[in-house]
C-alpha cells in the first residue's frame, strides 16, 4: 500500500532489505513427551501421541478424517498436507490405534479443528507443568513433536531424503535442520529383553530398536 501511495504523490523509495535470523528449534526429550501425552485428556493425548508417530504438522493432523486411517494396515494418510507438501502414508504403532479406536466417532474429522485442539492442549499442559513442577513442557508445542520425529528418524536411518518426504518438505534444505539438531554421542539407554515374538513386537511398537540375541534372549534398546 505505501508502494501505491508514493506512486500517487509521484515519489519513490529505497525499499528496506531485511534478512530473518533463523534459530535452531528446540527438541525435547521422549520422556517430556510421553508426560504431555500421558497427563492430558483422550482426545488430547491421541492427537499428540499422532503427532509423535507421525511427524505431520497441527493441521494436517486435525483435518485427519476416520476414512484416512486403515487399522487393518496400520497405516495413517495424510491427504490434506500444508505448505504444497504431497500427501503421504505413515506406518503407526497398535497402541495409537487403540487410542484412535477408543474416540467417539462424532464427525468425519478425527479431531477437532486446530484452533480447538490448540486452546485445549495449552490449556491442559499448563495444568500440567504445575502438577509435574516441570516448567520445561512450556517450551514444547505442537511442532516440537515434529522437531523430534524428524531428528530421531534421520538418526535411525541416516537417509535425509526418507525423511524429507515423511515430513513432506518441499525443499531438502529444511530437512537438512535435522542433522543438526541433537548430537546422540554418549546417549542414556532404556535396555529391555524379549523371548517370544509377541514380546520383540510389543517392544518394536514402542519404539524400542532390536540390539542383538544373547542366550537365547533379544536384546532391544530405546533412547531416554
Amino acid at each position: 500500500m505505501y508502494d501505491s501511495f508514493l506512486k500517487y504523490m509521484g515519489k519513490s523509495w529505497e525499499k528496506p532489505k531485511y534478512r530473518s535470523k533463523r534459530k535452531l528449534p528446540y527438541v525435547p526429550l521422549e520422556t517430556e513427551l510421553d508426560q504431555l501425552i500421558g497427563g492430558t485428556s483422550k482426545t488430547i493425548s491421541t492427537f499428540l501421541q499422532v503427532l509423535k508417530e507421525t511427524g505431520g504438522r497441527l493441521g494436517e493432523i486435525a483435518r485427519i478424517r476416520w476414512e484416512d486411517i486403515d487399522f487393518k494396515r496400520k497405516v495413517i494418510s495424510i491427504n490434506y498436507p500444508e505448505k504444497g507438501s504431497d500427501p503421504r502414508q505413515v506406518k503407526v504403532s497398535s497402541k495409537l490405534l487403540a487410542m484412535l479406536d477408543n474416540i467417539p466417532r462424532k464427525r468425519k474429522t478425527v479431531f477437532a479443528n486446530k484452533l480447538q485442539m490448540s486452546n485445549q492442549f495449552y490449556k491442559q499442559r499448563k495444568r500440567l507443568i504445575r502438577k509435574l513442577e516441570n516448567p520445561n513442557l512450556g517450551r514444547i508445542g505442537f511442532h516440537s513433536f515434529r522437531h523430534w520425529h524428524g531428528t530421531m528418524l534421520y538418526h535411525k536411518t541416516k537417509n535425509l531424503v526418507y525423511v524429507q518426504e515423511r515430513l513432506g518438505h518441499r525443499n531438502i534444505k529444511n530437512t537438512r535442520l535435522y542433522v543438526k539438531l541433537v548430537c546422540f554421542e554418549g546417549d542414556e539407554y532404556h535396555s529391555a529383553t524379549a523371548k517370544t515374538v509377541e514380546e520383540a513386537c510389543k517392544l518394536v511398537d514402542t519404539g524400542f530398536e532390536y540390539v542383538c540375541d544373547i542366550d537365547d534372549v533379544k536384546l532391544f534398546r530405546k533412547r531416554k
